[in-house]
């Protein structure tokens, strides 16, 4: 595989599998984990913003619990990883605390990124870490999940946080280097793809599953990861990370398969906005905020003249322009009573309408489609504008 500077990213999502970061006797594997944060540390240096999915928790937590190889109990893999996340947590902020930087943890489950209202949530605590410099360091809600201990979906996870913040690229360190026509440690004649154009049937089928106890995701949730990513326009890789400094290996040109990108990326969260047949109501607009929207910006309450519908936040509603027609969609940000108390204020003045600190968007950029100038066709615009 060629080098890639990874530097040239402007986002990049790392996944860590639980076999990279914890041995089977021993724990946690602090020396790995510390090169491999040297790694991030650069590339924050160098102005890379780096999210971290790391999985671990539940081997960690077995490990300090004493529990052994065995198959845990749904029960006893919730009380495990309560243990192992205390431990992880400690871990990646103390050796990012090495190099001055600050970690923030993030515990989610799929369910998380998929409902609406709670994926608002969980992209407004990850992007504002990200603007003060931190970096998150996201896992599985392990202490909660049921189906997620069972079947293990922290790549398919890291995806979906990685499209949810617009990263540009997905890195999947396991204890494999790549992609093979066959699982290699089962057919001797199992050849390493380079590249993958598209995620087509026929590599599908090439999946295999786990190598490890501790591995709880196979080829095929990657798989699924690439699906996710490529199709969201970010390219993904899948490596090796038995080596200290995974990153840096990469760099390097060590044996990895790339994922590229989708040329004509599927926008699917938009798509999906765009698409609901019965917005759960409508929000009028002036003419000032109608041209901010097509700006790329997003639309504050100050723009706001017309609230009307049962709606709660995260529904869509529909973006009424002074004209009368629709002028896009949007997921809302408030529900339909807050939405009417601040119609028409600025935002200094919704604090104390509304009794608590709130978002200053009434509907942000990133969760609004435009309806194109002309009928019969949408467009998606403003995703790297500024709000007003």
């Amino acid at each position: 595989m060629n080098r890639i500077a990874l530097s040239s990213y402007r986002r990049i999502t790392v996944k860590i599998g639980s076999a990279l970061l914890v041995d089977r006797t021993s724990g946690l594997r602090r020396e790995w984990l510390a090169a491999l944060v040297d790694d991030v540390a650069r590339l924050s240096a160098a102005g890379t913003e780096v999210l971290v999915v790391s999985s671990g928790a539940i081997a960690l937590g077995r490990t300090i619990l004493g529990l052994g190889r065995r198959t845990l109990r749904l029960e006893e893999s919730q009380a495990a990883a309560s243990v192992g996340q205390i431990a992880l947590a400690g871990a990646w902020a103390g050796e990012l605390g090495r190099h001055g930087l600050t970690s923030g943890q993030v515990l989610v489950t799929l369910g998380d990124t998929e409902e609406r209202r709670r994926y608002l949530n969980v992209r407004a605590t990850i992007s504002t870490l990200l603007k003060m410099g931190a970096v998150p360091v996201i896992n599985e809600n392990d202490t909660v999940a049921t189906t997620e201990i069972r079947y293990g979906d922290n790549d398919r996870l890291a995806a979906r946080v990685a499209t949810m913040v617009g990263c540009d690229l997905l890195i999947l360190l396991s204890d494999v280097d790549g992609l093979y026509t066959a699982p290699p440690e089962r057919d001797a004649n199992a050849h390493f793809i380079p590249v993958v154009d598209t995620i087509t049937p026929e590599i599908m089928a090439m999946a295999g599953d786990a190598s490890s106890e501790l591995s709880r995701g196979g080829m095929r949730t990657k798989l699924d990861a690439g699906r996710i990513a490529t199709g969201a326009g970010a390219a993904m890789i899948i490596a090796s990370g038995k080596e200290m400094n995974p990153l840096s290996a990469i760099e390097r040109g060590a044996r990895a398969t790339l994922f590229r990108p989708s040329p004509t990326p599927v926008r699917a969260y938009k798509t999906w906005i765009a698409g609901q047949l019965e917005p759960a109501g409508r929000i009028g607009v002036d003419e000032g905020a109608l041209k901010a929207l097509r700006s790329g910006k997003s639309l504050l309450p100050a723009g706001v003249k017309a609230v009307s519908g049962a709606f709660s936040r995260g529904d869509t509603v529909a973006i009424i322009g002074p004209d009368g027609q629709e002028a896009g969609r949007g997921l809302v940000a408030y529900d339909a009573a807050d939405a009417v108390k601040i119609a028409g204020l600025k935002t200094s003045d919704i604090a104390d309408v509304l009794g608590y600190e709130a978002r200053a968007a009434m509907v942000h950029r990133d969760d609004l489609v435009l309806s194109a100038r002309h009928p019969g066709k949408r467009e998606v615009e403003g995703q790297n504008a500024q709000d007003a």
